[in-house]
Parts: C-alpha cells; sequence; structure tokens
C-alpha cells in the first residue's frame, strides 16, 4: 500500500507501480506520473519480477533528459541514460513515467539524479497530476528522493525533511551513503552547484571508487580541456578565455598553453589529512617543524580531457603538456601528500613551478 506524503505525492514500492501500470490506479489513488527508480529503468523489469505479469504498456517516446531540465543547467549524466519516457497503459489510461537506474547501495551517485527527480515530482504536481514515487521496496532509494524534494521545495533541512516523511511513513530509511549526499544536496543551497567543491570532491570520489572498482573512465566525466578552441567554431584557434577576467588561468611555463582555470582546481585545507608519508622529505633542521610552510607547493585539479594517461585507465603516472611535452605535475588514484601535509585522493597534481598563473 503507498503512503500520501503531501497532497498528490505517493511513496510505495514496485508491487505498487504494478498496479498502477495494469489499472492507472493504486489503493484508490488515479495516479498520472510515475517516477521509479530502480536498478534497471526498462519496464520489462516488472514482468520478470512478478512471474506471468502482463503490462499493456507502450512506449510512444523518449525525452533527453535536457528537456526535464528547465532550469538549463549543466547536469553530470550521460545521454544514454534515458531518464524520461511517456508510456500508455491499459484502459485508455495515460501515464508519464520517469525511470531512474539507481542501485539502493552507499556509493551509488544519487547527487546527479536528484535535480532531475525533484523536477520531475515538482512539474508534475503543478500540472494538476499525482504522482507515485517507487524503488522496489518502498524503503531508502524513493525515500531518498522525496527527502530532496521536501528539502528544496519547503526549505527543509535533510533531518527535518526526512523525519517529516516519516511521519507519513515511519519505515523509510535511505542508506549512509545518500544521506551523506543529501547533505551535500543541502550544503549547496538545495541545487547540484558543479562549480562547488563540495561536488568537486563528490566527483572526484565517484571516479575513484569507478576506477577501483576496475571500470573504464568514459571520457565524458573528464573536465573539457580549457586550451582546445571554442566549440562550434572550427575557424576560431584561440584558447577558451576565461569569463570572469579576474578568475586566475593557470598555463604550461614553457609553452604558455591553457592547462587548467580556477574553476578546475579542488581545494583542500591545508595541514590535514594523511602525514604518515612526511618521513620520505628531506628537509634540513626539525623536520616536524612546519612554520616555514607557508603554502603548498602544488594545485590540484579534476581530471581534464587533455590528460591522456587517465583517459587510457593508468592508476598513476605523469602529467604533461599535451603541447610541448613537458612535465607539469602526477597523478595517482591512491592520493598524492601535499607539501602542506594533506592527502588528497585521489590527486591530479600541478606543481606550481612547472606553471604561470595569470588573469587574462
Amino acid at each position: 500500500m503507498p503512503y500520501l506524503v503531501r497532497e498528490n505525492l505517493l511513496i510505495g514500492n514496485i508491487g505498487d507501480a504494478a498496479e498502477v501500470l495494469q489499472t492507472g490506479t493504486v489503493d484508490n489513488h488515479h495516479v498520472t506520473h510515475v517516477l521509479s527508480v530502480l536498478s534497471s529503468a526498462s519496464v520489462s523489469f516488472f514482468s520478470e519480477w512478478r512471474t506471468g505479469f502482463s503490462v499493456p504498456v507502450k512506449e510512444i517516446s523518449k525525452l533527453h533528459v535536457a528537456d526535464v531540465d528547465s532550469a538549463g543547467g549543466k547536469t553530470a549524466l550521460s545521454p544514454e541514460k534515458l531518464l524520461y519516457s511517456l508510456e500508455y497503459a491499459g484502459h485508455d489510461l495515460k501515464l508519464v513515467r520517469m525511470a531512474v537506474p539507481l542501485r539502493d547501495t552507499e556509493s551509488e551517485d544519487l547527487l546527479d539524479y536528484l535535480e532531475v527527480c525533484v523536477d520531475f515530482v515538482d512539474r508534475s504536481r503543478k500540472e494538476g497530476g499525482k504522482v507515485l514515487v517507487h524503488c522496489f521496496a518502498g524503503v531508502s532509494r524513493s525515500a531518498a528522493v522525496i527527502t530532496a524534494y521536501l528539502m528544496k521545495t519547503e526549505n527543509l533541512s535533510q533531518e527535518d525533511a526526512l523525519e517529516s516523511l516519516r511521519q507519513k511513513c515511519e519505515f523509510v530509511c535511505p542508506n549512509d551513503g545518500f544521506l551523506e549526499q543529501l547533505k551535500m544536496f543541502e550544503e549547496m543551497g538545495f541545487k547540484v552547484d558543479q562549480s562547488s567543491p563540495i561536488y568537486k570532491r563528490f566527483r572526484l570520489k565517484v571516479l575513484g571508487e569507478s576506477h577501483f572498482s576496475g571500470l573504464r573512465i568514459d571520457s565524458s566525466k573528464l573536465g573539457e580541456d580549457p586550451g582546445m578552441p571554442v566549440e562550434n567554431s572550427p575557424e576560431v584557434q584561440e584558447p577558451v578565455k576565461v569569463e570572469n577576467n579576474r578568475s586566475p588561468t593557470y598555463r604550461c611555463k614553457k609553452c604558455r598553453r591553457i592547462v587548467a582555470l580556477q574553476e578546475h582546481v579542488v581545494d583542500h585545507i591545508p595541514g590535514e589529512g594523511e602525514t604518515s608519508f612526511g618521513w620520505h622529505k628531506r628537509r634540513s633542521g626539525n623536520p616536524f617543524n612546519k612554520s616555514n610552510e607557508s603554502e603548498c607547493s602544488s594545485i590540484f585539479i579534476e581530471p581534464l580531457r587533455w590528460m591522456k594517461a587517465v583517459e587510457e585507465g593508468a592508476l598513476e603516472g605523469k602529467l604533461s603538456c599535451v603541447h610541448c611535452d613537458a612535465r607539469l605535475g602526477y597523478f595517482n588514484w591512491a592520493g598524492i601528500q601535499c607539501s602542506c601535509g594533506s592527502w588528497i585522493t585521489p590527486a591530479f597534481q600541478l606543481h606550481q613551478s612547472r606553471v604561470d598563473i595569470s588573469r587574462v
């Protein structure tokens, strides 16, 4: 049985969704929109789950995720991941269904789907529809999505939104990884801000986990090469210009090619993190006295498309300028210790002595 969370908003499980797909109703609720958060986005998953289950559903169109993103912002979702589909059910019922392929594991990337899911629920309700948000058991994935929706639309903290949901459905329990990502969502102002240090650290963590699980890193997941010509302008040979004239640009010291912009920098707190490798460094004087270390000797950035060794799947290696082959730094998916003592994982390091910092 689904639970009514707010007017025209239900949370349920796969059984509730199956009933809606067959009849258009569940527990006397006439549902018009379904948000499926399952390990498989395919509607055939329902028939595989229930023996003899026949779903009279015909998919009539598919929309790119950008069509759902009314804000026009960037999304980290790859185009091949179908999120939005329009379907017909039996008995002349028309359903709009969005299917999000998401596993219920702590390492799963929920954050990149949140804005799309929240917008789907919000627009569906504003259009007068009744929305069922469901996962397999109606406990973790669907609860995480609805918690994010309540956070954004009612300006609630993660804790208050989840408590409000539990007042309607007491057994909901998003896994710890989802709760952590919902906290990031709150800290970024109830949006997924890709320029935020919070998001950048999260993206690096996701890429690192993908690498160590044996998955090849999709080049589309790497940041744009800031030294390439402006897109859609083949005749223009000038490098990409920085929109904010006061924003630092990092160039190869040898050939002056742009290798990173300030937006690519991943900040860290000096002096915090792993320090057990400090004995590798040779210092004069007291090795425990760090008072003479006024600043970091390296800049850490997100992985970019000019880093060929990264794209080829290496665990670690040199970062060299693609124009003049000058050595700029080093990368290691297992991490690198900064001169300040912080341990950055994964790490894509540019030595400050090998780059010039300019404002263009």
